[in-house]
């Protein structure tokens, strides 16, 4: 008997050590580290990765490596006829995480739906504005309060979104990461606790992985959510190893410390190519890398002004010495593979005569500013230092001086939506939805000044015509205004357009199922790892 006692015991010690040796781990090696976990209130990539595209979910969600809207949180939907009303019947049974801070006692419901929305909708709502100094740059860049009149409870499971007018992008709206449905039940202990700002740190959401601590600035940690509405995820243990190097993060990769990893340098990309150990896969980024004028701020208050600094940049050279084979000219504001795009919108073409001349016109003979010029890699744009460099010696062939500036990311991009930043500030985007109104609107709008309109450019003919595309449903009639809202905006050029990249994504072997992401999310669910 104690033999037997004995056998069985070794028995479940072997089983025991099997599952342990079992768990799948998953590193990956992230560009920065993120602002916080809400994702309502941010605007970065990283940002993204590291809240709602692992711990949260959406109504709706865009297909995996590509840019259809599919369901998420709600099973269906439907429109009214007149588009003023869309009606979410939402999934039955979804669970919250349950962690160490918060155990949930009830499942998703349509309270959840609208408060998720009603915090960044309602400036009398107690989470409005939870944490210092906070914004919410999609929602209100976007124009959402303009178009959401109210959303209803019609019962637990359904929801209607009531609009005042129609609104084609909005479906796609609902599928981006401001549009994360959080926890009601969760944020109303917090308040009761009178610990509001543990929402952004200790988050807690519905989504493939759930959160387990962060380490500032070094290591996110998560597990797979065995709840999880879309089965548990392949994955036991993802991590977020935060380096900001490229070069760097290219290093670790090669040594095996991470599996996969973010925005390779160009220089480095040859040479993870030749790596039998590393798939590099690649594509072409829904992307935009742009240099923002204050228009407010003379004399860049001028259109001869920005014409001229446009006219006295050479964006070849600097595609070819940064870019190296990766990325384009930017004619536009929306990349070529985008329906919508204007062919026949002309570049202003490097010619330093022209910008001296046109300097000289506007009476501007001396001309010292500040450039700014971000500290991280993007993939619109890999080395914004360089870029400033460059555009610094094109800037004093013609007589100006320009002063690089940065500041570490989140900071950055803060100081540069304020409406008085001196200089023109280096910034870029990445579609979020594949609409058209994502960049013209999100970016150039009157409502995203102070949000992410970094020009702080308000143009009445502009605005009319992107406010007009986005009421009609007909596709040959909005892209007509699109055409022609691309034609203004070069004409008056609140920006220099300089360049639509392609998107690297090495990665080791071992990585299974891992697909590129035309809306520049690193997407873990169902993605495996073999041992």
């Amino acid at each position: 008997m104690r033999l037997m006692k004995t056998l069985l015991a070794a028995t479940a010690l072997v089983a025991v050590t099997a599952g342990v040796s079992e768990a799948k781990t998953l590193v990956f090696c992230s560009e920065a580290s993120p602002a916080h976990f809400d994702p309502g209130p941010l605007t970065g990539g990283n940002d993204f990765d590291a809240s709602s595209r692992t711990i949260y979910n959406r109504l709706v969600e865009f297909e995996h490596g590509g840019t259809a809207v599919q369901p998420g949180l709600a099973e269906k939907w439907e429109t009214s006829a007149d588009g003023k009303e869309i009606t979410f019947h939402l999934r039955p049974g979804v669970k919250f995480h349950t962690t160490s801070y918060f155990t949930p006692t009830r499942d998703l419901n349509a309270d959840d739906v609208i408060f998720s929305f009603e915090r960044q909708m309602k400036t009398d709502n107690p989470w409005y504005a939870y944490l210092p100094g906070m914004t919410w740059d999609y929602f209100q860049g976007m124009d959402m309060p303009k178009y959401i009149k109210e959303i209803q409870k019609v019962d637990d499971l359904t929801v209607k979104f009531v609009l005042n007018e129609p609104n084609a992008p909005m479906i796609a709206n609902l599928g981006m990461d401001f549009a994360s449905i959080v926890s009601k039940e969760y944020a109303d202990k917090l308040a009761a606790e009178n610990n509001m700002a543990a929402f952004s740190t200790q988050p807690v959401g519905t989504g493939p992985f759930q959160f387990v601590d962060y380490q500032i600035d070094s290591t996110i940690r998560y597990q797979a959510f065995a709840d999880y509405w879309g089965g548990k995820q392949p994955i036991d243990d993802l991590i977020f190893a935060i380096t900001t190097d490229p070069s760097v993060r290219a290093q670790k990769l090669k040594a095996g410390e991470c599996d996969i990893m973010a925005y390779p340098a160009p220089a480095d990309i040859a040479g993870l190519q030749a790596d039998t150990n590393l798939v590099v896969a690649e594509q072409e980024g829904l992307n935009i890398g742009y240099m923002s004028y204050n228009v407010t701020e003379p004399p860049f208050d001028k259109v001869e002004v920005r014409k001229a600094l446009n006219h006295a940049i050479n964006k070849k050279a600097i595609i070819d010495a940064v870019y190296q084979g990766a990325g384009q000219v930017a004619i536009n504001l929306i990349p070529p593979t985008m329906w919508s795009y204007n062919k026949d919108v002309k570049d202003d073409e490097y010619d330093p005569e022209l910008a001296k001349k046109l300097l000289a016109e506007a009476g501007v003979t001396e001309l010292t500013t500040d450039l700014w010029a971000m500290p991280v890699s993007r993939p619109y744009n890999p080395n914004a230092q360089r870029v400033a460099e460059m555009i610094q010696a094109d800037w004093a062939a013609v007589g100006v001086k320009a002063n690089i500036v940065s500041y570490e990311w989140t900071e950055y991009r803060e100081r540069g939506k304020q409406k008085d930043r001196k200089g023109p500030f280096q910034i870029g985007w990445t579609g979020d939805n594949g609409d058209p109104d994502n960049f013209f609107a999100t970016l150039f709008s009157c409502s995203a000044i102070g949000v992410s309109n970094y020009s702080s450019w308000c143009d009445k003919d502009f605005e009319d015509l992107i406010q007009k595309a986005k009421v009609t449903s007909d596709v040959a009639e909005r892209t007509k205004l699109y055409e022609e809202a691309q034609v203004r905006f070069k004409d008056q050029a609140p920006a220099l357009t300089l360049a639509h990249s392609k998107v690297f994504m090495p990665m080791n072997k071992r990585v299974q199922n891992f697909k590129m992401d035309p809306l520049g999310i690193h997407r873990f669910d169902g993605v495996d790892v073999t041992e």
